[in-house]
């Protein structure tokens, strides 16, 4: 009966692993919002990663954060490392700018796991609109895709980027109540 029981379990952990080997070797994680200002407004915010994070919901959620800024204060080379109890332990800089448009992140995880994933934030003007789209995408190693049978990235931090996104939108139409009261 005992032996039973452990080929079966075997079988069930040999299905899961082959299932987990099926699943897509890449992920893309995606929100988007309008917010009631134009890019030129909203654009700073982005670009100057101390202004991005007092937004950043991943910045927000962990109070024992320790956050150490490199490089210049915006643009392309500005960088911060963080270290923190609930958010682990990493690095974000900005490896391209295009103003008013679009800023692309090198997103380096260290601890509780490493990863190493691409950020981008793009700016669509719609009038005195703008759409801002905020993606993330990266490799998802055999690890990471037998985490994903269990837990729903997409769902999970796709909910932190909408909550950011939202903390976005108040923030810049708070700075620039003019333009986001504009018909």
């Amino acid at each position: 009966m005992l032996k039973k029981a452990v080929l079966i379990t075997l079988a069930a952990v040999a299905l899961l692993l082959l299932y987990a080997a099926t699943r897509p070797d890449s992920f893309l994680i995606q929100r988007n919002t309008t917010v009631a200002v134009a890019p030129d407004k909203l654009y700073p915010l982005i670009n100057d990663l101390r202004g991005f994070n007092t937004w950043n919901p991943f910045a927000r959620m962990d109070p024992s954060v320790k956050i150490k800024y490199q490089g210049p204060a915006s643009g392309p080379g500005a960088a911060y490392t963080w270290v923190g109890e609930k958010s682990g332990a990493g690095r974000m800089e900005i490896v391209e700018s295009t103003p008013n448009e679009r800023v692309r992140l090198k997103l380096d995880f260290t601890k509780p796991f490493e990863a190493h994933n691409t950020v981008d934030f793009t700016l669509q003007s719609q009038g005195d609109a703008t759409q801002v789209t905020w993606a993330m995408h990266g490799p998802s190693p055999f690890v990471s895709r037998l985490m994903t049978i269990f837990f729903d990235m997409n769902k999970t931090v796709g909910a932190d980027f909408e909550a950011g996104l939202q903390n976005l939108k108040a923030l810049a139409e708070k700075m620039h109540p003019a333009a986001a009261k504009s018909p």
